[in-house]
């Protein structure tokens, strides 16, 4: 029995451990799953003034007007309207890195895109294969060749739109993958490699015979990138032929050069196909641009012209009027006129640079697009002119600084060949952060900008290669203040330098190349505190595709920084003068002495060797901890790679977690308050862990899918600012809840965050859009007033949506439901959240509804009173209803309602409204400020209501002059009642509205009160001045008049009474606002 007992009482044990534990496991899963921040979202600030890299183009050929911009690192937009407009269709795939796009001939809904950028420059990125679209690109599919990485070119066959060609460079940066020519033959659904060539040498561009689809030129194309080299052609670069629709090649060689062979691009005359050109980089001067007239039989060499860095551009495209003229793509467009024998400069005036597609009307060869580096421009006079579309916010930051600078913060980052742009995060403009908005401070290819946390006026920015100056913002002027060398001493600066400020000291300088500098004047001088950093490897001694090249090989090195310099740097905001840098080779470096002395750490468990050290953060808690990212991408493996020291970088363990294995690492940042709380940047979006980085959670609400290369967090506002490689800056406002919300909150039914602060301000209204049209570009701010963030357990699901859950699981065993259980159905009021909004005093200032949705989510209260307007007539917007409340506190309570019973959820919780001192007259007493307005409000209140009475009046009137002429009992003498009261009516409306007939004579007027409250409220909306002696004068003339109107309205409705009253004696027929009776 005892044993019984005991049995009983374990298995009762281990069933109620179980049951914690799951419960327990529960709340952690909810913690670290995604859909719980799910109304936490990014904003994204732009900017369009500079865009970004456009990669290819489509035309629909069909209506020019409608048409596709591929994004090398943005996705896919198109537009309907001729750009007017442009919508981005491919956020949500896989990739967000492009190579091309091509629509089917035969139907234009039909759309191919080949994700993975074609160039082999140093900052692409990579695919996922081959989409499809079916719908005009409202959804995607991928259709294959997932492992091809860089795709070059999509053709379709004009004649069966099943058959589709695919040239795939395959991985840039590894051998292998799905490399070469693919065919398919239905629609996608299989494909057929065609060409293959080796797991080196992939397939570039591709060009057939409009004649003839069974005729095809393709260009072998061998390449490899690393972090340290660039070979960008080989012996097995060729041009091919294919008669038969693939099922043969011919290499094709007379007339060609021989020796490596680096990119090709070809084009096919539609004038004359029998004319095909190339453009050909080769070693040394054996590349040119070569032509054929007898179909790829045999090819002349017209000149040396090849563009100015094929691994960048080389593309080609003919006339489509005249086989001798030929554009090629390049830094600057080059044209030719007689079949490449010579070539000019296209006239770029105010254009930029670095072109990478072109389409050229076949109706009007005189209007061109052209796609570059500086986004899309369109001309219609061959060139002269040049329109920019500003409105493709598709820039792209390698880095991102944000400065203290109040009441708003700037956001500051280098892009990629667009300088180094800075801008507001939010503005005082009700229209948003416009591209004027922005400034440059340096040009070129943008990178690390730091600012100086006690002065937003001092800003250092860098161009490529760690030409470092010093920006004044206030004057506009800049100094350049990069180290110099020492006589015969080489210095090693990245693309991409690092540079940070101290945070001991603002006047601190730390700043990079392959040894480490320091200035304490601003950048006026520099010590040098460090030896080169690195392991001094010989790049030209590694091997490549298998082997050491020589140095002729095709563009060997080019694009690329000299290998062996500092990549990531940090000092310790804890203790002065401990300072860590990682280097391109791999190596993590310590010093605890101001760079007297250094510790080399120079591997890392399960991290490769010569890894780069992609970023380095000290934390902000432990002066003996710290984290550093390595991004192996560039050698072809892309897992993430996380790491923290305990101890100052002597030893060091990975927290990369739960994070998917397809995803580099760009940059980490650690919270300023909880210690555990860390946000990486990633090659696919952002995510952050509350544990250390035992748990990752994705987090990209308002994201598109995209790389973000850098984090910074602006601590005074809890903000996070994101630098995005092709979309821009985004911002996540206030994300304090992620930091918040722990266990115990999961476990309320609801709970409301610390709300932060809110700025009241007049929005400015002089810096509007006007009617600059729909092409006019601007990025939102956040919504006006204070925002208030709560966590919700559970949402609501109605009796019908519960059932229907229910009948998922049953299948053959349904069970009807009874009339009694649709009609709750039917008559079901779903509940909601009521949020009330009192002052410190308990009065209720402000209720707002809202429906409830499981998670975290926000709500906006814009520090305003209900519009004392009827509800009919209040505008569907809230930003401007009722007047503006008092500065000061307030608090904000939680209730649910449900079937009319009121339940508490959370009690209030208090926070502050504060003005911004931005006004030259700001009002000696708010209270009387507050007071006028009220006066006015209330003044609009009634009049809206006088001219409402008095249309339901004439109304009333109408019905019961036409009641009292078609009912035989009715008494005949009301009708010169009913006429009196019409005319006393048309008299308070001349009073209220003016007198109409003079109005629509164009004649002077007396203004009616509506027109004096018009003015009054005009007056005083935009401002909170002190109210002036006109606008209580107004109020005092307003409220004289209305005690006449209000004496005749009331006699006017017992007028309406009454009447109504002896027709209902009379039982004529049923009257508004009667309860009709029997006889």
């Amino acid at each position: 029995m005892k044993r019984l007992l005991f049995s009983i009482f374990l298995l009762t044990f281990v069933n109620l451990h179980l049951i914690l534990v799951s419960a327990e496991k529960e709340k952690i899963e909810d913690i670290n799953n995604s859909s719980t921040y799910s109304g936490l979202k990014f904003r994204s600030i732009g900017p369009a003034i500079a865009s970004g890299r456009v990669i290819d183009l489509a035309f629909n050929k069909n209506n020019f007007d409608e048409f596709y911009v591929a994004v090398a690192s943005g996705g896919v937009w198109k537009t309907t309207n001729h750009g007017t407009t442009f919508s981005p269709i491919f956020d949500n795939e896989n990739s967000y890195s492009i190579g091309c796009i091509s629509i089917d001939p035969n139907n234009s809904n039909i759309v191919w895109v080949g994700s993975g950028e074609k160039n082999s420059q140093r900052s692409v990125s990579y695919g996922d294969g081959v989409y499809k679209s079916e719908d005009g690109g409202q959804s995607w599919k991928n259709v294959g060749l997932k492992n091809s990485e860089h795709i070059g070119k999509i053709i379709i066959d004009p004649n069966n739109s099943n058959i589709v060609w695919v040239a795939a460079q395959g991985p840039l940066w590894k051998e292998g993958g799905d490399r070469g020519l693919y065919k398919t033959t239905d629609g996608g659904k299989t494909w057929e490699k065609s060409l293959e060539i080796s797991e080196n040498t992939g397939v570039s561009d591709i060009v057939m015979d409009p004649r003839d689809s069974k005729v095809l030129y393709a260009s072998a194309y061998q390449r490899r990138r690393h972090v340290w080299t660039l070979i960008n052609g080989g012996p097995e670069g060729a041009l091919y032929k294919t008669v038969d629709g693939g099922k043969t090649w011919e290499k094709l060689t007379k007339g060609l050069p021989t020796g490596d062979i680096g990119r090709i691009g070809l084009a096919i005359s539609n004038v004359d196909p029998d004319y095909v050109y190339s453009i050909i980089e080769a070693t040394e001067s054996n590349g040119g641009f070569f032509k054929s007239t007898d179909r790829g039989a045999s090819w002349s060499k017209q000149s040396d012209h090849v563009s100015g860095s094929p691994q960048y551009y080389q593309n080609i495209v003919t006339h489509p009027h005249n086989k001798d003229i030929v554009y090629s793509l390049s830094t600057y467009t080059q044209v030719t006129y007689d079949g490449g024998k010579t070539f000019s400069t296209l006239p770029l005036s105010e254009k930029h640079v670095d072109d990478h597609a072109i389409w050229i009307n076949p109706d009007n060869p005189e209007n061109m697009f052209i796609g570059c580096d500086g986004g899309l421009y369109e001309t219609y006079d061959g060139a002269n002119n040049w329109r920019f579309f500003e409105n493709l916010p598709i820039t792209q930051f390698y880095r991102v600084s944000v400065d203290n600078d109040y009441p708003f913060y700037n956001v500051y980052g280098g892009t990629q060949d667009n300088n180094t742009l800075g801008g507001p995060s939010r503005t005082l403009s009700d229209n948003g952060i416009k591209n004027e908005d922005w400034i440059f401070t340096i040009g070129g290819d943008g990178f690390k900008t730091v600012i100086d946390p006690k002065d937003p006026n001092i800003v250092y920015s860098q161009p490529q290669y760690g030409f470092l100056v010093r920006y004044d913002k206030k004057s506009g002027e800049f100094t350049g203040i990069q180290p110099e060398p020492e006589k015969d001493e080489i210095l090693k600066w990245n693309w991409n330098s690092p540079v940070i400020i101290s945070p001991h000291d603002h006047k601190t300088l730390y700043f990079a190349a392959n040894k480490l500098f320091k200035s304490t004047d601003r950048g006026d001088s520099w010590t040098k505190i460090s030896e080169d950093m690195t392991r001094k490897i010989d790049r030209n001694k590694l091997k490549v595709m298998g082997k050491v090249w020589p140095p002729e090989a095709v563009a060997k090195n080019q694009s690329t920084s000299v290998y062996g310099n500092i990549v990531s740097l940090d000092e310790s905001p804890l203790e002065k003068g401990l300072l860590y840098i990682g280097t391109d080779d791999g190596l993590i470096q310590v010093s605890k002495d101001d760079g007297k002395s250094w510790n080399k750490v120079a591997t890392f468990t399960s991290i490769p060797e010569t890894t780069y050290v992609s970023d380095i953060t000290a934390s902000l808690h432990n002066e003996n901890v710290v984290y550093a990212t390595f991004d192996n991408r560039k050698n072809g493996d892309f897992k993430p790679y996380i790491i923290m020291s305990k101890d100052m970088g002597s030893s060091w363990t990975s927290i990369s977690g739960n994070l998917p294995e397809n995803l580099p690492v760009h940059s980490i940042v650690q919270d300023h308050i909880d210690k555990d709380l860390l946000f990486i940047g990633t090659e696919f979006g952002v995510y952050f862990t509350k544990d250390n980085g035992k748990n990752w959670v994705k987090f990209s609400n308002g994201l598109p899918t995209i790389s973000i290369r850098e984090i910074d967090v602006q601590r005074r506002e809890n903000d996070l600012a994101i630098a995005s490689f092709g979309r821009g800056f985004y911002i996540l406002d206030n994300y304090s809840p992620i930091r918040e919300v722990n266990k115990e909150i999961l476990e309320k039914e609801a709970h409301i965050f610390k709300v932060k602060d809110a700025l009241m301000f007049i929005e400015d209204r002089s810096k509007g859009r006007n009617s600059l049209g729909k092409t006019y570009y601007r990025a939102e701010n956040p919504e006006f007033g204070v925002n208030i963030t709560y966590y919700l357990k559970e949402g609501y699901e109605t009796l019908k949506s519960k059932r229907l859950k229910d009948d998922k699981d049953k299948k053959e065993n349904y069970n009807y439901p009874s009339f009694d259980q649709l009609e709750k159905e039917d008559i079901e009021e779903s509940p909601y959240l009521l949020f009330t909004f009192k002052d410190m005093s308990g009065n209720v200032v402000r209720r707002l509804k809202k429906s409830m949705t499981k998670g975290i989510n926000r709500l906006t209260w814009n520090l305003r009173y209900a519009d004392t307007a009827p509800l009919a007539t209040n505008s569907t917007s809230e930003k401007y209803s009722g007047m503006p409340v008092l500065p000061g506190d307030y608090t904000v309570e939680l209730h649910k309602v449900h079937n009319g019973l009121i339940t508490e959820l959370v009690s209030p919780v208090k926070f502050t409204a504060k003005t911004i001192d931005n006004r030259s007259l700001p009002a000696e007493n708010n209270n009387d400020l507050v007071e006028m307005q009220k006066n006015a409000f209330e003044i609009r209140r009634v009049l809206i209501g006088a001219d409402k009475y008095l249309e339901e009046a004439s109304s009333q009137l109408n019905l019961l002059h036409n009641t009292i002429i078609n009912y035989v009992n009715s008494d005949l003498r009301n009708l010169e009642k009913i006429k009196n009261t019409e005319d006393r009516i048309y008299e308070i409306k001349k009073v209220l509205n003016g007198n109409s007939s003079l109005q629509k004579r164009s004649s002077a007027f007396v203004p009616g009160l509506n027109d004096r409250l018009g003015n009054l409220l005009y007056s005083f909306w935009y401002s909170s001045s002190s109210p002036t002696k006109t606008q209580l004068k107004t109020i005092a003339i307003i409220r004289d008049e209305f005690k006449n109107i209000e004496t005749e309205m009331n006699n006017i409705d017992n007028t309406i009474q009454m009447i109504t009253k002896d027709l209902e004696s009379k039982y004529s027929p049923w009257l508004p606002g009667r309860v009709p009776k029997l006889k």
